[in-house]
C-alpha cells in the first residue's frame, strides 16, 4: 500500500491537521495530529488510527504499523524528536 493513500484514508475519516506516513519495506511509521487525540489516552488514540485502516490491515496489504499520535500542542514539543 501507498504512504499517500493511507494519508488519504486517515485524513478522511479523522479531523487531522498533520499526518505523515513512512514505509520501510513492510513497516509503516504514521504520524497523526489532531485536536481530536486531546484528553483521549493512548490505546483510544490508537484504536481511532486503526478503524479506518482495519480492511487493509485485515486484508494484509497492511502488516506492521507504529502509530504516535499527537495533539497540536503536543506536536509542537515532540517534533523535534520525531522527525
Amino acid at each position: 500500500m501507498e504512504c499517500k493513500e493511507i494519508e488519504q484514508l486517515l485524513l478522511e475519516a479523522l479531523s487531522l491537521d498533520e499526518v505523515q506516513v513512512s514505509q520501510e519495506g513492510t513497516h509503516y511509521k504514521i504520524i497523526a495530529v489532531g485536536d481530536c487525540f486531546d484528553g483521549v489516552n493512548r490505546v483510544k488514540q490508537q484504536q481511532m488510527i486503526y478503524a479506518p485502516l482495519m480492511e487493509q490491515v485485515t486484508s494484509g496489504a497492511l502488516h506492521a504499523i507504529t502509530i504516535k499520535a499527537f495533539t497540536p500542542t503536543q506536536w509542537k514539543r515532540e517534533k523535534v524528536f520525531n522527525m
